[in-house]
């Protein structure tokens, strides 16, 4: 069967090793608020910059943490590579609960969205929308490996 825009079965490896420490790291520095201003601040490039205590403006070198953006960066590549990456046995049926798996987390995301829009206001909901940037990708991977499960269990029988 021809699989259009799936990674490669091994790019599945290498998108767990990204996803998975990054998640937990994530939910590590959440769970116990711990402040990720004063590790691994270096100096980079930014196209703009607006800091308390500091001149705002575009195209500056400026020493930032970068904790928040690799981490950023590992679940969302990793959360990618996790979900789009072909299966050792990719059929038709595989491809029919990627499908629903994804239409099932972008439900469910936007629901979610749409509750904590009615309901969460001021700062915490920019938090809302923060977290949020993650949550399709996590619903999606969670539905599509349950679903699998279920049809490996259900083989079994």
């Amino acid at each position: 069967m021809k699989t259009h825009f799936l990674f490669p079965n091994q790019f599945k490896n290498l998108g767990w090793l990204l996803f998975g420490p990054s998640v937990l790291g994530t939910l590590i520095i959440i769970v116990f608020n711990i402040s990720t201003d004063d590790y691994l601040n270096i100096t980079v490039f930014s196209i703009y910059q607006d800091s308390i205590g500091e001149i705002p403006g575009f195209f500056k070198i400026i020493k930032n943490s970068v904790v928040d953006e690799i981490l950023t960066i590992g679940i969302i590549v990793g959360g990618i590579l996790v979900g789009f990456s072909k299966l050792k046995e990719e059929d038709e049926m595989i491809s029919k609960i990627r499908y629903e798996s994804l239409v099932w987390a972008t439900y469910l995301n936007y629901a979610i969205i749409l509750f904590f829009t009615l309901f969460i206001f001021g700062l915490p909901y920019l938090n809302v929308l923060f977290y949020n940037m993650f949550t399709l990708l996590l619903f999606f991977i969670i539905r599509f490996h349950y679903m699998i499960y279920k049809l490996n269990a259900s083989n079994h029988d």
